[in-house]
């Protein structure tokens, strides 16, 4: 009886585990939600304002939440339709322009991840994550 008892709990336990095993080697280059930004790379609201035009603010929100705020003058680029919004974001950018990334909060990862796919995958200098996201923006109107 006890025996049996102790085969079923293995058996659960290695259930359990390997989903977790598979998706710890499918996110293994994904940005974790606790993964800290380096400091050069954080922005915040003041600093990116003394830019002045100097900026391209990016929304990395969804659609939805763009649609019914964002900064005056910010594109929309997500991940959701990363490649169809790509394109529209490289022709308004030009040389020497900083770019400004943000999502909801400091502890949304979308900003943290589209500012990441623009340095490595766009292969843009000056991509920076504003310190406090849209909440951070708010604060500072």
């Amino acid at each position: 009886m006890r025996s049996s008892l102790v085969r079923q709990i293995l058996i659960l336990a290695v259930l359990a585990l390997v989903p977790a095993v598979g998706e710890a080697i499918y996110f293994r280059h994904k940005i974790s939600w606790r993964s800290a930004i380096l400091p050069s790379e954080m922005v915040t609201v003041d600093q990116a304002r003394a830019w002045g035009e100097n900026v391209i603010w990016v929304d990395a929100r969804p659609d939805e939440e763009f649609a019914r705020d964002h900064i005056p003058a910010a594109l929309s680029l997500n991940e959701d339709r990363w490649n169809e919004l790509l394109p529209q974001f490289l022709a308004a950018w030009s040389p020497g322009k900083k770019i400004v990334v943000y999502c909801s909060s400091l502890g949304c990862n979308a900003s943290r991840e589209v500012a990441r796919r623009l340095r490595r995958e766009a292969q843009l200098p000056d991509v920076f994550v504003l310190e406090g996201g849209w909440e951070g923006w708010l604060k500072t109107r």
